[in-house]
């Protein structure tokens, strides 16, 4: 069973179709029991970074997320899911992450670095991902694949090594991460059609 952590963001029923989509049993939940228990966790997240931080810290749900990623169970995280991993941002004001990962999660600059000209933000639709070091979630999916993305900000590692994919959009930046069993995507899988669904199969396939 692969547990969809409910607190109150996210695109919750679309992650849990996905999963069923491709064969994954799949289920949304906010009991810090049921999480524990499962065999694999998903960190949705849309919206503000600091939103997500108060409604997870709210729903009494940090201390099941830090288990999870302590427990060695596959982990995801999707897009603000991926952004909260980090330290900080300062999206409506500072705000700390869980801190699994080091580096800040920064927005956009308001300008093409190279040309000068105004950079739409957010950053939404469908974008490619350079494979820099492709995670078994990417095992059916070729570099150059297009996702689908929603955001304005993005995190910058400490550790460069974990990108498992960068996007360019403007900047260059971490698309995907990968480090161990922890994995975690900007772009939004349930959102990008046959190779959203390839990566959710792929997941689903590490708790077999």
């Amino acid at each position: 069973m692969i547990a969809i952590i409910d607190y109150g963001v996210g695109n919750l029923r679309s992650v849990k179709k996905g999963f069923e989509k491709v064969g994954h049993e799949a289920c949304v939940t906010s009991d810090a029991e049921a999480i524990a228990a499962s065999d694999a966790v998903v960190l949705p997240g849309v919206g503000a970074f600091r939103a997500c931080m108060e409604n997870l810290q709210e729903a009494g749900l940090v201390k099941a997320v830090y288990k999870a990623v302590d427990s060695g169970r596959p982990f995801l995280g999707i897009c603000v899911g991926m952004q909260i991993l980090f330290a900080e941002c300062d999206e409506f004001g500072p705000a700390k992450g869980l801190g699994v990962f080091e580096g800040p999660v920064v927005r956009f600059p308001p300008h093409e670095p190279a040309t000068g000209e105004p950079l739409k933000v957010p950053h939404m639709g469908w974008n490619q991902l350079a494979l820099q070091r492709p995670a078994p979630i990417f095992a059916e999916v070729p570099d150059g694949a297009y996702v689908y993305f929603v955001h304005s900000y993005y995190p910058q590692p400490a550790e460069a090594a974990i990108a498992s994919a960068t996007t360019t959009y403007g900047v260059e930046f971490s698309s995907a991460i990968w480090q161990d069993h922890i994995f975690a995507t900007q772009f939004h899988p349930e959102k990008s059609q046959t190779v959203g669904l390839a990566i959710l199969k792929a997941f689903g396939a590490l708790v077999r």
